[in-house]
């Protein structure tokens, strides 16, 4: 099959035999730089800069008892950064799965996935207009942008059959991870850098900032083209029933969902496994989220540590992703994710016995992190990837992302009624413990070859 006709038809009975070494490793970079893009949000905007930026806007706005009134409702200005976030979150779990359907259903997935890579881009460099009080564009921009990009990263996972034989699919993901903690981690340098030297280029810490915001939005745009060039229109890697007809209108998706939805109860294997990355990766997040305040209200972290220990986390977890994808190679991706596992229980620990006021045992423990980070969330991605039925790529991994973003609260929740309980962060960060172990014992309970067998996909030699 010639190239042009494989970028036509991208969904190959045979990856290794249908689609030419050139063609394959030039759809796998243009994944790979989808992530290096994407990742320039979630780093310099999320991890770092609008929180602090967009509640210090609020409280510009704010009245006499420091209270902000968006749509009548009165809450305090400190709130108003994670009340946006929040609400982006709850939005994004209906958006994606009913994005996901329309792209297996009309097999537009880069089009889709790009449309909503750029306008998230945009929403991103439109923050550079957020001075003053302008709090409600801030939180506007916000839901938008983070919407965008959960959907678009939704659909970016969907390509992952169609870029690597089973065998190497662990590799494949675990190189995409690599590659977007260094773009966001390259592009925070950048950041970090300008907002430092702010005053001897004659800038405001203000608009330092909002330079920063908003280069994460060109960032993202510009290395949007590369996918763009570089993807097929459809993703997966097999035509399923969803695929059999490309050009179907999205007139039926909402049927198509709720069909999908029932359907899933079909492979009750999928659902655990599922369910044992829910618990775990909601313990992920709730670490990296609260770190930041551990760090600072309980080891005494200044604001310059904090945010050398971010970047350290990013720098780390390129080569944390790439170690851990090896050792998957040579050990299967199920047993290296459990070893993760039991890794973040050993931070955890550390992390309670840590004495404050050490910069460089908090460093070591960012460090720690970023090892373990990339590589547990790349291989859970692989290995996810190994249980969707093929054509259903984009719809499923829709309900893997809302199990890493839509159910995100019980870590904070768990987190904050332990140190209301008991007044410690020490207590409420080693009450995350839960979590691992709980999704430890659930994935041990996966059996994964059978659970591949199930939804009719080959298996991998190592599991």
């Amino acid at each position: 099959m010639s190239t042009a006709a494989h970028l036509k038809d991208p969904l190959p009975d045979d990856v290794e035999t249908a689609t030419d070494g050139r063609t394959l490793r030039r759809m796998q970079f243009g994944w790979y730089i989808n992530d290096w893009a994407n990742a320039a949000f979630s780093a310099t905007v999320l991890a770092v800069f609008l929180g602090p930026y967009l509640t210090s806007v609020a409280k510009t706005a704010a009245d006499a008892a420091g209270e902000v009134h968006p749509l009548g409702l009165s809450i305090r200005a400190g709130s108003f950064f994670p009340y946006a976030v929040s609400l982006s979150v709850l939005v994004s779990v209906p958006v994606m799965l009913l994005t996901g359907t329309v792209a297996d259903r009309t097999g537009r997935h880069k089009e889709l996935m790009c449309g909503f890579a750029y306008v998230g881009a945009i929403a991103t460099m439109g923050m550079f207009l957020l001075d003053g009080d302008r709090y409600l564009l801030g939180g506007a921009l916000l839901v938008v942008a983070n919407i965008a990009y959960a959907v678009s990263v939704a659909l970016s996972y969907a390509y992952l059959p169609a870029l690597a034989s089973p065998d190497e699919r662990d590799a494949v993901s675990s190189k995409g991870w690599a590659f977007g903690y260094a773009g966001g981690g390259l592009l925070l340098i950048a950041n970090l850098a300008l907002f430092e030297g702010h005053g001897a280029l004659g800038l405001s810490s203000g608009t330092a900032v909002r330079i920063c915001l908003a280069s994460a939005g060109l960032w993202w745009a510009l290395f949007t083209v590369v996918p763009m060039l570089r993807l097929p229109s459809r993703a997966g890697a097999a035509a399923g029933p969803a695929a059999a007809e490309p050009d179907r209108p999205a007139a039926g998706s909402l049927r198509e969902l709720a069909r999908t939805l029932r359907s899933m109860r079909q492979y009750p294997l999928t659902l655990l496994y599922l369910g044992a990355f829910l618990c775990y990766n909601d313990g992920i997040q709730t670490v990296i989220s609260q770190a930041s305040l551990y760090g600072s209200e309980e080891l005494g972290m200044d604001e310059t540590s904090l945010v050398a220990a971010v970047l350290l986390i990013q720098i780390v977890a390129v080569g944390g992703a790439l170690l851990l994808g090896r050792i998957a190679r040579r050990h299967g991706a199920k047993r290296t994710v459990l070893g993760s596992l039991a890794a973040w229980v050993v931070i955890l620990a550390l992390g309670y016995f840590m004495p404050a006021h050490r910069p460089a045992w908090f460093f070591a423990l960012a460090c720690m992190i970023g090892l373990v980070l990339g590589g547990s969330q790349a291989l859970s991605r692989s290995l996810f990837s190994h249980l969707i039925p093929a054509g259903r790529e984009a719809e499923y991994f829709s309900v893997y992302k809302v199990s890493d973003r839509g159910t995100s609260w019980m870590g904070p929740l768990v987190f904050g009624l332990a140190y209301q309980m008991t007044g410690s962060y020490r207590a409420a960060i080693i009450s995350l413990l839960v979590f691992f172990v709980i999704g430890f014992a659930v994935l041990v309970k996966v059996p994964v070859r059978r659970a591949i067998e199930a939804v009719g996909n080959p298996v991998p030699e190592r599991l």
